[in-house]
């Protein structure tokens, strides 16, 4: 019985000991499955971590315009044409430069200036009405006509971006053929598209581009093609939208067109050349006490 119950006793311990390490075993495998499983929740966490913020990143960057560079040419944001439709020339603005305002104009003659966006209807009725006496004044040497292309109408060509790409085949050929820009600028609005279309493709401006006469018709083509200008088109924009017009008491552009005749708003009828022509005679009248020769005329 004694030596029974000694065994006994032995086997107890032997069971118990091996219990013991069952269950240390146990709780080994479980200790490493906790870590491995930390460890792969940690790496998802990781993972999904740097995916938000790669995502972030790339919402940072696409948000953020790049700025300029500007064409040469047009250093007040705008180009400035004189007798025989010659341009003004100017050098190009670099990235991030501020423009320069046009220089003031000889006594006598006038500065109309206008902000204009080639998708816009009333600008297209301004440019209708006011254009072939606006060319004869400039070609008197009576005025200049300085023109400032904006995208305001982005959202009404039906995802193309019209306004934007217009007024970047503007800037392609003031900055190659700024000479043939008067004429480019007037077959857009002859031929404008209406709101809520595609407007014109880029094919159509470079072909308009080639019947305004421009040299380095290659150039302008491969500009408007791959919208060399558009940072600038919306930099310009973002200027005219939120700064003081210089030159006028203006501050700034809440639609267009806006038509500036020696820094006074031109607010009348869009479709009345007379109601026009006696605005800009008014403002040649209180600048002198002697008429500028020649008189703007209807």
């Amino acid at each position: 019985m004694t030596n029974g119950s000694a065994d006994d006793r032995q086997n107890k311990n032997q069971r118990r000991e091996a219990a013991r390490e069952k269950a240390k075993a146990l709780r080994e495998a479980q200790h490493k499955k906790d870590v491995r499983n930390r460890a792969i929740l940690f790496s998802g966490i990781g993972v999904v971590v740097i995916a938000i913020i790669v995502c972030v990143a790339l919402i940072l960057v696409s948000s953020m315009k790049t700025a300029g560079p500007g064409p040469a040419n047009m250093a007040s944001d705008g180009i400035k044409i004189g007798t025989n439709n010659v341009a003004v020339t100017t050098p190009a603005l670099a990235a991030g430069q501020q423009p320069t305002p046009s220089a003031t104009n000889a006594a006598g003659v006038l500065d109309i200036r206008v902000y204009i966006d080639y998708m816009c209807p009333y600008c297209g009725q301004f440019e209708t009405t006011n254009l072939t006496q606006i060319d004869k004044w400039v070609n008197q040497g009576a005025a200049t006509y300085e023109v400032h292309p904006l995208s305001l109408l982005d959202r009404s060509s039906l995802g193309t971006k019209y306004s934007t790409r217009a007024a970047n085949a503007a800037a392609c050929v003031a900055n190659y053929s700024p000479n043939n820009f008067f004429d480019f600028s007037s077959l857009l609005f002859a031929n404008q598209p209406q709101e809520n279309t595609s407007g014109l493709t880029d094919a159509q401006l470079q072909g308009f581009a080639t019947q305004a006469g421009v040299s380095s018709s290659d150039q302008i083509n491969a500009c408007i093609t791959n919208g060399d200008f558009k940072n600038w088109v919306a930099d310009a924009t973002t200027r005219a939208t939120t700064e003081p017009l210089p030159g006028s008491t203006v501050s700034k552009v809440t639609g267009t067109p806006t038509v500036l005749v020696n820094g006074q708003q031109y607010q009348g009828s869009l479709t009345d050349a007379n109601a026009f022509a006696n605005f800009v005679l008014q403002v040649s009248g209180q600048e002198s006490t002697a008429t500028p020769t020649p008189t703007p005329s209807s």
